[in-house]
């Protein structure tokens, strides 16, 4: 039988999920890549964990979400780069949907075998975390010193996306938080990483908007995912030591301060300069 706690954390994810498409649209792929992307879906998924599993469980899964994010950031880079290398403008959609979850599936594979090899006495978790973050920051650097427009959309994406979209990300919580019951603490940290936002709102931002809206807005989610990283990073300390709710809220507070802030007006500062 499925834990009320799951089906509750599944359905918050779920609805809080909705929003990044909606600030994309909104406030085009720079504001709304950058700010839209502060932690969302990981919250509930950290908190279940922690309720259902322990402390224990909630270190060995938030540890491994940077290297879920890296991976993440990956994904989002085949939407920025394959496109142009498909000459059918009609295959250009589901040709880059397939290969970047491929990839994706191949990446997180490796690195969960690569993640057990690893903490199994040679490194910490909390350092294979930082490593995580460190590589994570690095790939959205890269990516966002080649400027790209990043338009703001003109058609209102349709309800029954954005529904699918929140169902996709509530499921992916859900899944992270079944496996953390059974025992599989590092599955289900790749499993809250799972890149459903991020899939979910290329796929329905390029239906109703057009390839540049996503495109331009891939970048921007790279970096402003990376507070993703650091809010499980915190959270490792944070829930133990002050509770789920006050926990969640420190490491909330501290990874939009102390990343999505000033990784938003450094970048803005970049763009003007360069104009």
């Amino acid at each position: 039988m499925i834990d009320s706690t799951i089906i509750i954390y599944g359905v918050f994810a779920g609805l809080v999920a909705i929003l990044v498409t909606v600030a994309i649209e909104r406030f085009g792929g720079f504001v709304g890549g950058v700010l839209g992307t502060v932690p969302s879906t990981i919250v509930p998924a950290a908190a279940g964990v922690y309720l259902i599993d322990g402390e224990a469980s909630l270190t060995a899964s938030m540890s491994i979400v940077p290297l879920g994010m890296l991976i993440n950031g990956m994904f989002l880079g085949v939407w920025i780069i394959l496109p142009r290398y498909v000459s059918s403008h009609a295959a250009k959609l589901p040709v880059t949907t397939l290969v970047s979850l491929l990839m994706w599936a191949m990446l997180a594979f490796t690195s969960l075998v690569v993640a057990r090899q690893l903490t199994d006495g040679i490194i910490t978790e909390l350092m294979l975390g930082l490593i995580g973050l460190c590589a994570l920051i690095g790939l959205a650097v890269i990516f966002n010193l080649r400027v790209k427009d990043a338009p703001k959309g003109v058609n209102r994406v349709p309800l029954l996306v954005l529904s699918l979209r929140g169902f996709a990300a509530g499921l992916a919580i859900a899944g992270c938080l079944w496996l953390a019951e059974s025992g599989l603490p590092f599955v289900a940290g790749l499993a809250s990483a799972f890149p459903a936002i991020f899939l979910t709102s290329m796929v329905a931002l390029w239906l109703s908007q057009g390839p540049k809206v996503p495109q331009g807005a891939a970048a921007p989610m790279m970096l402003g995912g990376a507070s993703v990283s650091v809010y499980a990073l915190i959270v490792i300390w944070s829930i133990p030591t002050f509770g789920v709710i006050l926990g969640s809220i420190l490491a909330w507070l501290g990874s939009v301060t102390l990343w999505t802030i000033p990784a938003f007006l450094l970048l803005r500062q970049y763009r003007l300069a360069i104009d």
